[in-house]
């Protein structure tokens, strides 16, 4: 599994960042500066990289450079510096995103998934037709099917399920789902989800007992294992 790496020198910050990341179900690795950071850069398979730039060794918009010099891992820069000189040069310079300090959790775990999404599902998604235990989805025609059987779904419905087999191992919240499903700014829309959610049960339902989504209380929704 490919992960997620925290470069910040903030203590507390870096280990805020790891766990609310963790709980989404995503894999990190911490450093404390740049010089750990591309060490880890190097050696790791990185999904992502979070960058503070601001830091002991090697400064953050040095170790940006190293990142973009070796593929196209995606990059959200977490920083102070909120002139729009300094963002632009450092979108300019390669970065997807750049979220300014102080900043609200729940905001950066919104940003993280866009570039996960944006990134990781689209190379995952070559060459297969995403499938799980009995169920396929075919993307040229938004359907899918359970043991062989047409399941008939809306739209939401599709997308959910697609955002799902797209990453088997991960627990989604309902803003990722929202954000996925509805191409929309999340709201608190949880009772819209759990309806969509409850269809999708109930029509696999209607073809077999296995189990397909797990609600994973305080957190969201995964694939049953």
């Amino acid at each position: 599994m490919k992960k997620i790496l925290i470069v910040e020198d903030d203590t507390n910050i870096n280990n805020m960042i790891h766990e609310v990341l963790t709980k989404q179900g995503y894999e990190c690795v911490q450093a404390f500066s740049g010089t750990e950071g591309l060490l880890y850069v190097k050696q790791e398979e990185l999904l992502l990289v979070l960058l503070d730039l601001m830091l002991p060794g090697m400064p953050g918009e040095a170790l940006l450079a190293e990142i973009k010099a070796r593929g196209n891992t995606p990059v959200i820069v977490m920083s102070a510096k909120d002139s729009l000189d300094s963002k632009v040069e450092l979108l300019t310079g390669g970065a997807e995103d750049y979220i300014t300090k102080p900043f609200e959790l729940e905001e950066l775990v919104a940003r993280v998934g866009v570039q996960v999404r944006r990134f990781a599902g689209q190379g995952e998604t070559v060459g297969k037709k995403p499938a799980y235990k009995n169920l396929v989805l075919h993307e040229e025609r938004f359907s899918a099917e359970v043991e062989g059987r047409e399941l008939e779904l809306t739209k939401q419905e599709y997308k959910i399920l697609e955002l799902f087999l797209l990453h088997p191992k991960k627990v989604f919240s309902k803003q990722d789902i929202y954000d996925y499903a509805w191409e929309d700014v999340y709201i608190g829309e949880d009772k819209t989800i759990n309806v969509h959610i409850s269809n999708i049960r109930k029509k696999i339902k209607n073809i077999t007992e296995d189990e397909y989504i797990e609600t994973v209380w305080g957190i969201g929704f995964r694939l049953a294992k």
